[in-house]
């Protein structure tokens, strides 16, 4: 069985994930796959720097991620171009781990994909799950966590669907809300049905 976990930004996806790896079950995680992608030796970061420049590079030529964060966050066409540059590489990359834990017969595999739905992988699952905390928490995480002003995070969450959408769309919701043994727990009942 497949299991997309999906969720939003500062929501807590990754601990559940977390959780899943503590439990010996796979994880091919998209972020991982994205970074893997853009590696100065693959493909996908040749394209990024033809197309936005040297500009965008640290000085030991890896990608300046913060200065195109910026600039994807800040213009709908760039962020576009972006995606179409890695997210097929992160598609190939993820179905070759995939495709390594099915020859290894394991009975779960989890899809890590924070944009499971934008990106319409839903095919790629069984059964999808989401991590799910109230906007204004999602909003109080992210600030903290990045140190944010509050129309940075804002902005962010914005270039994603809503969680309570997301929540409608979902097999299965864990509420990260309150503390991690809840979450657990929540966690532990979905993996028994």
């Amino acid at each position: 069985m497949k299991i997309g976990l999906t969720g939003g930004i500062a929501s807590g996806k990754s601990t559940v994930a977390n959780m899943f790896r503590e439990r010996a079950i796979p994880v091919v995680d998209a972020d991982v796959a994205a970074r893997k992608v853009v590696e100065p030796d693959q493909k996908a970061y040749q394209q990024i720097v033809a197309y936005f420049g040297e500009g965008i590079l640290l000085k030991d030529k890896t990608l300046d991620r913060k200065k195109l964060g910026e600039r994807i966050f800040n213009d709908e066409a760039d962020r576009l171009k972006l995606n179409g540059i890695v997210h097929p590489e992160v598609r190939r990359y993820m179905l070759e781990h995939i495709a390594v834990y099915e020859q290894e017969h394991a009975p779960v595999i989890v899809l890590d994909i924070p944009l499971l739905f934008e990106s319409k992988l839903t095919d790629w699952v069984d059964m999808t799950l989401v991590v799910y905390v109230p906007y204004t928490l999602q909003l109080e995480r992210l600030m903290a966590r990045d140190h944010l002003k509050k129309h940075e995070a804002e902005q962010r969450i914005r270039t994603q669907l809503s969680l309570e959408k997301k929540k409608q769309w979902a097999d299965h919701v864990i509420d990260n809300s309150r503390t991690r043994e809840e979450t657990e727990r929540q966690l532990e009942a979905i993996l028994e049905s």
